[in-house]
């Protein structure tokens, strides 16, 4: 019953740390701020999706990302003629992993890998994002942000996600849920 065609199935986006010490000469190694330990350490930013059907988990697609800014890189970094597998492997590395995340999603798709949903957490939620995500033909789930100066148009006004939260108390034991309400982000994008 695995593969009955009513399971909902879901690409799941992560990123993770990938440390690397002693790697100065290590190419595009980085500066990457550890959420984990609160503190800078030498390494990659590991995406990786996955695809479920909430039973299975399989890896799809992954990629290492480092930084963009020439700053924050540790070692060094090489030029390749851009048709080459190594030019190729270097521009997502050095891409913003909302936009690296988005190319995970279109290489699987590409490669006949469905879905009906992207699963990530709050790191990549942001409303062009989602309206991005939804230009895929997929729907998203995850954790708002929460942010002062992003704005979600809710009951006909424009508000952050911390002023619909307090209009929309949960009442004790009526709900399993924390709180769930829909919202319109853009331009008739409905999440």
């Amino acid at each position: 019953m695995l593969t009955d065609k009513s399971l909902v199935n879901a690409f799941v986006v992560d990123d993770s740390l990938f440390e690397r010490t002693s790697c100065k000469k290590t190419e595009l190694v980085f500066r990457v701020f550890d959420h984990t330990s609160m503190r800078y350490t030498k390494g990659y930013r590991l995406m990786t999706l996955g695809w479920t059907d909430g039973n299975t988990f399989l890896p799809v697609n992954g990629c290492l990302l480092a930084s963009s800014k020439a700053s924050n890189l540790i070692g060094p970094q090489e030029h390749f003629d851009g048709r080459s597998l190594a030019a190729q492997r270097r521009k997502p590395a050095q891409m913003k992993g909302t936009d690296a995340m988005l190319e995970l999603i279109k290489t699987a798709q590409n490669a006949g890998h469905t879905a009906d949903y992207v699963l990530f957490d709050s790191w990549f939620s942001n409303p062009a994002q989602l309206i991005a995500i939804r230009g895929l033909g997929l729907d998203s789930i995850a954790m708002i942000k929460k942010s002062s100066r992003i704005r979600y148009e809710y009951d006909g006004q424009q508000l952050s996600i911390k002023k619909i939260f307090s209009i929309c108390k949960k009442r004790r034991g009526r709900s399993k849920y924390l709180l769930s309400v829909n919202v319109m982000v853009g331009k008739d994008q409905k999440i």
